[in-house]
């Protein structure tokens, strides 16, 4: 018999690949967000638009008994939405909200299962101060002091999601993500993450879109440029979206409740991670422009200790890798972009 399945947030990046995931295993999907899936056509048996902080469209979607709940839906985006400071009170209350009606109809219409998706924002401040050493073991959550208002409702939604595990019996699992980046993600608007940022900079970049002039004894020579927020020391690991569904699947899979986190343990600057997407780009040389911008912590990298030991797994694939395979979707999108604006033109 098949699985019925609802994914909340089916029309973002993690939530459409994962719409497609659960078709290909042969589960009837339903998929619930405030918008289509951006880049391609979602695969869900049915979609429906609509805003889950409204307490209507939830009892809409929640019912039935689904055996398995996927909540994603957050209101979310990179280093420039998230850390500015300008969307604390929008991003803390809607996404809030969400998790709110979410775990409170799916315990009351009975949904056998439900994962939600946390963060690697959670953790606190005081243990990514050095670049070279971040902790962020699950247990290192607390005392809590998460570096954004985004960081600090996650870490409360997922108490919340144990709450209704302990006192209602919900069958919950929940990870932690580590800056899931790839193909029909995000990738220019200002919610991009650094990923796809550094992967859009570099092919404008290759494309002579921005050159920088450089005085030598011989003139001046123009060589690919790019802006990079703060030194670019600040570290970071990356987690390619295919190695994330595997995680989800997994998680889902096993009598583990968690929190556990899914990301890579591939630990790189800002800088390196510039210099690796201009070698994908076959650029020879790369200025680097270092400029003020929202940083978020110094360093942060997936400890993935706990989830070797309860899943018997954890993610491997090397950066560069899904690095290559977001370069050139981006590239091709910024190519299909040019064509409909010389469209326009004519």
């Amino acid at each position: 018999m098949k699985k019925k399945i609802l994914v909340c947030g089916a029309g973002g990046f993690i939530g459409s690949h994962l719409v497609s995931k659960l078709k290909k295993e042969g589960s009837w999907v339903r998929g619930v967000d405030l918008k289509y899936p951006e880049y391609s056509k979602s695969t869900a048996d049915e979609f429906v638009i609509g805003d889950l902080r409204d307490q209507m469209v939830v009892k809409k979607v929640l019912d039935q008994p689904f055996d398995e709940v996927y909540q994603l839906a957050a209101d979310m985006g990179g280093a420039g939405y998230i850390f500015t400071g300008e969307h604390d009170a929008d991003v803390m209350h809607n996404s809030a909200t969400i998790n709110l009606n979410i775990v409170s109809y799916g315990q009351k219409v009975g949904i056998k299962k439900i994962f939600y998706s946390s963060s690697a924002c959670i953790y606190p401040e005081y243990n990514q101060l050095d670049s070279d050493n971040p902790k962020c073991s699950e247990e290192s959550a607390y005392p809590a002091a998460p570096d954004s208002e985004y960081g600090w409702e996650k870490l409360f939604s997922e108490r919340m999601y144990l709450a209704y595990y302990r006192n209602y019996g919900l069958e919950v699992r929940i990870a932690r993500f580590h800056n899931i980046f790839g193909p029909e993600g995000t990738w220019n608007g200002g919610k991009e993450k650094a990923p796809a940022a550094i992967c859009r900079k570099v092919a404008e970049a290759a494309s002579g879109v921005n050159l920088a002039e450089i005085w030598t004894p011989s003139g001046v020579r123009r060589v690919p440029s790019l802006e990079i927020w703060g030194d670019g020391k600040q570290t970071r690991s990356f987690l390619y979206i295919d190695e994330c569904l595997e995680g989800i699947s997994r998680l889902m899979n096993s009598n583990f409740t968690g929190p556990v986190n899914i990301g890579s343990e591939e630990k790189i600057s800002i800088n390196e991670l510039a210099q690796m997407a201009a070698k994908i780009a076959g650029l020879q040389e790369l200025m680097i422009n270092h400029i003020s911008g929202p940083l978020g912590v110094r360093g942060r990298n997936s400890d993935n200790r706990l989830i070797k030991k309860e899943l018997d797994w954890a993610p491997s694939q090397k950066l560069e890798l899904g690095m290559t395979e977001t370069f050139n979707w981006i590239k091709q999108q910024m190519a299909e972009l040019q064509k409909k604006e010389m469209a326009k033109q004519n």
